[in-house]
């Protein structure tokens, strides 16, 4: 199977625009994004599962009910988060702003906020961004998007990639934002994906439960989880593939798709980190099961005392074991290996003498891999995370200011 990487991100596939603008929550960056179909589309979403959640996750969750949506309207600069029945009405005025502007009923609208919890959104200033956001929509318009929904991000976040299902060309994009207070568990993450594939709605859901498992599950950098986490996906059927209906060789071809693009947003998130300069990939080798390796590689990159030992660059590889052995993961402690990158620091639950100069090279690197062996079972997991630097430190402690 050959995926190809292709231009536009979250309007690359066929029938979606875009648009993203500055309408005044934040000082001069464009705060407000728009993701429309032109045809309607079957919708999935999967969300936080931090029990304090903002009234635009309570919202969509309804909305997507209906299992179909049209249109995503998103705000940073503010959560919209712990404001009670003020912030829903808020929220539900978003989508019949836009559904009223775009001709669709007020269900077809997600809506999608980011930023700091606690205060009310400007709806005067968002009304008036909806109004002039509608007109500015076009297939050029995904750049603008991914600028909008960012927070503290430093980079925008978008990819799309393009394979054959059913004999029909299918797309795949996305835009994605995440910096800090990322460890989703369904960061602050959002990610919204398009897809010209014709697909069912159940098997659209279970498709993207799956590879947000796999991708947006498997990433941290600080440990916690937002209150506003949302991934969305839309399906227009543009493509004019065969509908996936059943689990077939065509419906895992899409899932390798969506992988693919999801994979690539959530590392994207890891590499933009607040303050991160190491690019942390994990590999639990011969797991019993796929939740076992999670829970031991996110452990891993979880734990502060590995994050901050390389920061320093040191091959502190005990607190590496001492992550896991705090999980409640059964393994062999007697049985397990570890390596940076190349070289093998542990053999059977024990310290080796290694060569330090090399290991200071390997931990030099911006991208480092850790490899460790459990001799168990026959599943691999590979999750991503960043260390723990002071500037993180500094961006935290002056967010709201």
């Amino acid at each position: 199977m050959t995926l190809r990487q292709v231009p536009g991100g979250v309007t690359a596939a066929k029938g979606f625009l875009a648009a993203g603008l500055h309408c005044g929550l934040k000082k001069d960056k464009k705060d407000l994004a728009l993701i429309y179909s032109e045809v309607p589309a079957t919708a999935a979403g999967v969300f936080t599962k931090n029990r304090f959640q903002a009234a635009p996750v309570i919202l969509s969750r309804r909305h997507l009910a209906q299992q179909k949506a049209q249109a995503i309207i998103c705000n940073s600069g503010n959560a919209n988060a712990c404001t009670g029945e003020q912030g829903l009405k808020d929220a539900a005025r978003m989508a019949e702003r836009t559904a009223n502007l775009l001709r669709l009923p007020p269900e077809d609208v997600l809506v999608a906020s980011t930023g700091v919890i606690g205060v009310y959104l400007p709806m005067e200033k968002i009304k008036t961004g909806i109004d002039r956001i509608v007109g500015r929509l076009s297939a050029e318009g995904g750049q603008d998007a991914a600028e909008a929904i960012c927070t503290t991000d430093l980079v925008t976040k978008m990819i799309a990639y393009e394979t054959e299902i059913g004999g029909k060309t299918v797309t795949v994009g996305g835009i994605a934002k995440g910096s800090g207070m990322i460890h989703p568990n369904m960061a602050t993450l959002l990610a919204f994906i398009t897809t010209d594939c014709a697909i069912s709605a159940g098997l659209l859901q279970k498709a993207l439960r799956y590879t947000v498992e796999r991708s947006y599950n498997l990433i941290t950098v600080d440990g916690d989880t937002s209150t506003n986490d949302t991934v969305f996906v839309l399906a227009n059927g543009k493509a004019e593939n065969p509908e996936i209906k059943e689990e077939n060789e065509d419906y895992w071809r899409f899932v390798a798709l969506l992988q693919q693009v999801n994979t690539e947003l959530a590392q994207k998130i890891v590499r933009d980190g607040e303050g991160a300069t190491k690019f942390l990939e994990v590999t639990i080798k011969n797991a019993p099961t796929f939740s076992d390796g999670k829970k031991l590689a996110m452990a891993i990159l979880n734990s502060n005392l590995v994050k901050t030992a390389f920061f320093g660059e040191d091959a502190n590889w005990g607190r590496i074991v001492m992550a896991m052995g705090q999980t409640d993961v059964a393994f062999d402690p007697g049985k397990v290996d570890v390596y940076l990158g190349d070289l093998q620091v542990t053999k059977a639950g024990q310290g080796l003498v290694f060569d330090e100069v090399r290991a200071k090279e390997i931990l030099s690197q911006q991208d480092i891999n850790i490899i460790v062996d459990l001799h168990l079972g026959l599943e691999n997991v590979t999750a991503w995370g960043a260390d723990l630097s002071y500037d993180y430190v500094k961006i935290n402690a002056s967010y709201r200011s």
